[in-house]
């Protein structure tokens, strides 16, 4: 039987992977003033996303860090124990040290499980964007497609998954060094944010400034004007980091009012490990679209 993973990077909670068929959430780790929280690993835990990003409105800045080999081995060899193989639909391995592990955990499980296979399934992206691809594995994968068909769907469908978005606050975004380009933005007047593109590589890219919030809404618009393909007939996700509700409603409005009026379109917070990078108050738009 196959086994449908994914991680927490990817925005998706427990509920959603119970609806689109995930048996396994891999959690990935943030760490503030020495405490280490994985999201969702315990069973209590529930990413209260007003206080935590409150928190770095204050001045926290959170840290992050790669699981370990060890965290790996742990999340996959009961499943191969079982008998069963797993499809593991993740974040950007351009993002991650935790891949290095992933590889020596599978390494290591292959020698113990030599009839298994992990199928691993690169959004070449995260959060919001991975999200919107993993729903559509899950949708696949609920259909009864095979690993094979889903990984032949992604040879073309993980490009044509685009998202765009702007931060805030750029400190956050400087002080992890995960965006291409941003430094030429670090010295630019307040109130000029950079729109931020996951590129076809898998990396967090730069792609053009605006003055201003409206402008920078009207800049995410431009962008599925631009590249967008068929958006209407596709899923849209907006994710923000605890953005002003206002923001995030005229944002939708100028979707529906670009690309249909009852296009539905779903919104999700971002999870706080990719929160601890953006910052509180960014907001983003995932659509399908000829490229990223």
């Amino acid at each position: 039987m196959l086994r449908l993973f994914t991680d927490t990077d990817c925005d998706v909670t427990p509920a959603l992977a119970k609806e689109y068929g995930y048996s396994g959430l891999i959690s990935m780790p943030y760490s503030i003033d020495g405490v280490t929280v994985y999201p969702y690993k315990d069973e209590d835990y529930v990413f209260d996303a007003k206080p935590f990003y409150d928190s770095l409105r204050a001045g926290t800045l959170p840290t992050t860090s790669a699981i370990p080999a060890a965290a790996y081995i742990e999340y996959i060899e009961p499943v191969f124990a079982a008998g069963d193989d797993i499809l593991y639909v993740h974040f950007s391995r351009e993002m991650s040290a935790s891949f290095g592990n992933l590889d020596k955990a599978l390494a290591q499980l292959k020698e113990r499980y030599p009839e298994r296979t992990c199928y691993l399934l690169d959004t070449r992206s995260a959060t919001t964007c991975a999200l919107n691809i993993a729903l559509s594995v899950g949708e696949l994968f609920l259909a009864g497609k095979t690993a094979e068909e889903i990984l032949a769907w992604a040879e073309t469908e993980v490009d044509k998954h685009a998202m765009y978005f702007f931060a805030d606050d750029l400190k956050f975004f400087h002080r992890s060094g995960r965006v291409g380009g941003l430094s030429a933005f670090m010295g630019s007047l307040l109130g000029v944010r950079p729109i931020i593109y996951m590129s076809q590589r898998g990396k967090m890219e730069t792609f053009a400034k605006a003055r201003g919030r409206n402008n920078a809404l009207n800049r995410l618009i431009t962008a599925m004007e631009e590249i967008g393909e068929d958006v209407a007939n596709h899923r849209v996700i907006v994710g923000h980091t605890d953005a002003d509700p206002a923001i995030i409603e005229e944002l939708i409005s100028m979707i529906r009012e670009r690309f249909g009026k009852d296009l539905p379109i779903m919104v999700q917070m971002v999870n706080p490990t990719l929160g601890s990078h953006s910052g509180p108050d960014g907001i983003a738009v995932s659509f399908y679209a000829q490229h990223r």
